[in-house]
């Protein structure tokens, strides 16, 4: 029995996204943080300040475990939660010091990596694809 298109893209898609994070997972090992640490650090890194329900949604969690995580960074001293200017019932996180200083530890080893795994690939193939998976993303939230 063969795969329809949609099925062979939706396995490679899963399987690739799966495979890449857990060859950046290994590699990160040596810092000292999990997957779920090192993922949330580089997101609250790459973008403006968010409450702890817009990091939950973005990394794809529940709310009771994004607040665990953040917990366990904050007594890491990597973040630190920070009272909204515009709903003092929300708390937005940020980065402390030492976790914009782990974060350029993470950036120092999924830099090479990225490099590497994508060096073969034609810069016209990668922004098409970068693209098409950016619509993706999109068509996929705007049906939620």
């Amino acid at each position: 029995m063969s795969l329809s298109i949609e099925e062979r893209f939706s396995h490679a898609l899963h399987n690739t996204a799966r495979a890449w994070r857990l060859a950046l997972d290994r590699r990160m090992k040596d810092l000292g943080l999990s997957q779920a640490s090192w993922m949330a650090i580089a997101t609250v890194a790459k973008g403006a300040p968010m409450s702890q329900t817009e990091l939950a949604a973005k990394l794809g969690v529940e709310d009771p475990t994004m607040v665990a995580m953040i917990d366990r960074l904050v007594k890491g001293d990597y973040m630190l939660r920070i009272p909204s200017e515009t709903d003092r019932r929300v708390k937005l996180v940020h980065l402390t010091d030492q976790g914009r200083a782990i974060y350029a530890q993470l950036r120092a080893v999924a830099d090479p990596f990225r490099h590497e795994v994508l060096k073969g690939i034609d810069r016209e193939q990668l922004k098409a694809m970068a693209g098409l998976l950016e619509a993706l993303q999109t068509t996929i939230e705007n049906h939620e």
